[in-house]
C-alpha cells in the first residue's frame, strides 16, 4: 500500500447534531475539521427535540444558546399517560432550563456557525481502515473515493460504519416504537408547556407497519386531533434502539486515532430526553481533550509518532471522562424502557426497586455539570 498523506487533520463522519456540534466545538478551539455528510443537503428534517439543562450548558459553550432560545419553548415538567387496561397518569416537575425546539432549528444553527467549507455533502462512509505503516485512518466512500485523516470521529448514528470498524456489537432494539411529528396551531392552543408521553402496549408486532391513526383510535380526542393535523413531512415511526449499559462499560471505543461519539457510541431510548443533550456534552468534552493535547505539539519539530500518540491520549482522556456518565444515563434509560415494555408484574417490581436504589432522583441526570467536575479534578490535582 502506498504511503498516504492525510488530507485533513480531523474528519467527522456524520452531519447530525453530534457531528456538527463536535465540529463547532473544535472550531471554537481554533481547530479545523471536516464533516462528511451522506445526504446531498443538510439533514434538517424531523420533528422536535427536548434539550435539558445540561444540554443548554453545552450550547452556551458553543455560542448558539441565545439564538436557539428565540424559538424554543420551555418545558416545566413531564406527564406520562398509560392507556392499556386501566388508564393511569403520572407527572413530575423539572428544575433548571429545559426547552423544546425544532430539530431543524438546532441543526441549521449549528451548521450556520461553522466555516463555509466545513461540511462536505454526498459522502457516505462505508468502511474504515488504518494504514499499516503510518496508522492514519483511511475512509472508504460509497463512490469509490478514499479520504485520509489523522483523526476520525464517528458521529454517524446507531448504524455507524465507524462503530463497525471498532467492532462494537450491534445496537439492541426495544419492542417499542415512537411516532414523532409536528402539529401547527395558527390560533394557539391550551396545552401546558410540558413533555407529554402517551403509551399503549401493542400486542401486535406489526404495529409499526400500520397507520398511526388506526393505532390510536382510543386515545384522547386532543391526541387524535394532533395527529390528524400534523405536518405529514415531519412524521416518522421508528423502532427504539439502545446500546446496552454493560457494553458501554466494557467496550473499546478507540482504535488508533479513530473513535465515536453521540448515538454511534451510546444510542439510548428517548425516555429520559437525553439523547441530544448527551451528544452535545460529548462534543464539548472531546474538543477540549483534543485541544489540550494538540496545543502541546510542535507541528514542525515533533515527529508523526508523537503526534499520533498525543491524539490517542486525548481520545483516551475523553473516554475516561465520559464513560461512567454515559453508562449511568444508558442504564436509567434502559431500565425505564424495560419497565414500559414488560408485561410481567415480577419484572416490573424488580425494575422499580432497581430504579429507586440506583436513581432515587429520577431527573438528576439533567443537573450534571461537566465544568464543575473538571474544576474539581483540577483542584484535587493541585492539592
Amino acid at each position: 500500500m502506498q504511503r498516504p498523506e492525510p488530507e485533513n487533520e480531523i474528519v467527522i463522519v456524520g452531519g447530525g447534531i453530534c457531528g456538527l456540534a463536535t465540529a463547532l466545538a473544535l472550531h471554537r478551539k481554533g481547530i479545523k475539521s471536516l464533516v462528511l455528510e451522506r445526504s446531498e443537503i443538510l439533514r434538517a428534517t424531523g420533528a422536535a427535540i427536548g434539550v435539558l439543562d445540561n444540554g443548554w450548558r453545552a450550547l452556551e459553550q458553543l455560542g448558539v444558546a441565545d439564538r436557539l432560545r428565540q424559538t424554543a419553548l420551555p418545558i416545566h415538567g413531564v406527564r406520562d399517560i398509560w392507556l392499556d387496561k386501566k388508564a393511569k397518569e403520572t407527572s413530575q416537575g423539572w428544575t433548571g432550563e429545559n426547552r423544546c425546539l425544532r430539530r431543524s432549528d438546532l441543526v441549521k444553527t449549528l451548521a450556520d456557525a461553522l466555516p463555509p467549507d466545513a461540511i462536505r455533502f454526498g459522502c457516505q462512509v462505508v468502511s474504515v481502515e488504518l494504514h499499516p505503516s503510518t496508522c492514519y485512518p483511511i475512509l472508504h466512500l460509497q463512490d469509490g473515493n478514499t479520504i485520509v485523516a489523522k483523526v476520525v470521529i464517528g458521529c454517524d448514528g446507531a448504524r455507524s460504519a465507524v462503530s463497525n470498524f471498532l467492532k462494537l456489537k450491534p445496537t439492541g432494539v426495544f419492542g417499542l416504537s415512537a411516532m414523532r411529528g409536528l402539529t401547527y396551531y395558527p390560533n394557539g392552543h391550551s396545552f401546558s408547556y410540558e413533555l407529554v408521553q402517551t403509551y399503549k402496549i401493542m400486542l401486535c408486532p406489526e404495529y409499526v407497519k400500520q397507520l398511526t391513526l388506526q393505532s390510536i383510535n382510543n386515545f384522547p380526542e386532543e391526541i387524535i386531533q394532533m395527529v390528524e393535523c400534523s405536518d405529514l413531512k415531519s412524521l416518522s415511526v421508528a423502532r427504539l434502539r439502545y446500546r446496552a449499559p454493560w457494553e458501554l462499560l466494557m467496550g473499546n471505543f478507540r482504535k488508533g486515532t479513530v473513535t465515536v461519539a453521540g448515538d454511534a457510541m451510546h444510542v439510548m431510548s428517548p425516555f429520559l430526553g437525553q439523547g441530544g443533550s448527551a451528544s452535545l456534552e460529548d462534543a464539548i468534552i472531546l474538543a477540549r481533550c483534543l485541544s489540550q493535547k494538540l496545543s502541546s505539539i510542535d507541528p514542525i519539530r515533533d515527529e508523526n509518532g508523537k503526534v499520533m500518540h498525543n491524539i490517542e491520549e486525548a481520545i483516551d482522556q475523553n473516554l475516561k471522562e465520559r464513560k461512567m456518565r454515559i453508562v449511568k444515563l444508558s442504564m436509567q434509560a434502559f431500565l425505564v424502557g424495560l419497565l414500559w415494555q414488560s408485561s410481567s408484574i415480577v419484572v416490573k417490581f424488580v425494575i422499580v426497586i432497581l430504579m429507586v436504589v440506583l436513581f432515587n432522583d429520577p431527573v438528576n441526570h439533567s443537573k450534571y455539570d461537566w465544568q464543575a467536575v473538571m474544576y474539581e479534578k483540577l483542584r484535587c490535582c493541585f492539592e
